[in-house]
């Protein structure tokens, strides 16, 4: 996967948003930072102000760019936007609550949490055509970034998924903790060796408690 070069990958949840407060689902459709959101995504940037980041992607959903922007803050780091790390699309699912999923699609809802190789929805991805994008997108930054430090600001099921590629971990463990919390941290250094995994869903940066 790499030469001999060490490449550091930092990949992180965009902050908490209004939806994610009232149980929506959101997937590609968007709603904006809550303030509380806004504040774990300036804490994410003061953790990674002494870190050298070449160079930063972020889902071109606004909730992951206003977060990377946060984070970025007056340094002069480019931001790339990459349409394949916007969250699992959740067709029909979008917009309404957590209730309203799981009183009217029971059996996806359950399948979505409990057997993810078999959940599908009318109108949206599967977890395994999500995982298709967001690892060949991660593979060809990888590729084109050798030896640089990058972030990728995303979603929470992408994070998952890029995990679960990351430790070679089946999809039927997808939702083994820890938990992607907003504005949580992952950090993976890239070695011949393969992927070593330094973080993952940390919230040490937090100055507030849950």
């Amino acid at each position: 996967m790499m030469t001999d070069e060490k490449t550091t990958i930092f990949l992180a949840r965009h902050g908490q948003t209004e939806w994610n407060v009232a149980r929506r689902m959101q997937g590609h459709q968007d709603s904006p930072l809550t303030p509380l959101g806004i504040k774990q995504a300036e804490w994410l940037g003061e953790a990674l102000a002494g870190e050298s980041i070449d160079v930063i992607y972020c889902s071109s959903s606004p909730r992951a760019r206003h977060t990377a922007d946060i984070i970025r803050g007056s340094r002069e780091i480019p931001i790339i936007e990459h349409e394949a790390f916007k969250e699992m699309n959740l067709g029909v699912w979008e917009g309404k609550s957590k209730d309203e999923v799981e009183k009217t699609y029971p059996e996806q809802f359950f399948n979505f949490w409990n057997d993810p190789e078999h959940f599908a929805i009318a109108g949206g991805e599967t977890f395994g055509e999500a995982s298709a994008r967001a690892v060949g997108a991660m593979e060809t930054v990888i590729r084109e970034n050798r030896g640089r430090k990058i972030l990728i600001v995303t979603h929470s099921v992408i994070i998952k998924l890029l995990m679960a590629w990351f430790e070679k971990r089946p999809l039927d463990r997808l939702w083994d903790l820890p938990y992607i919390h907003p504005a949580c941290l992952c950090k993976i250094m890239m070695t011949d060796a393969g992927p070593e995994i330094l973080l993952h869903g940390d919230i040490s940066h937090y100055r507030e408690k849950l």
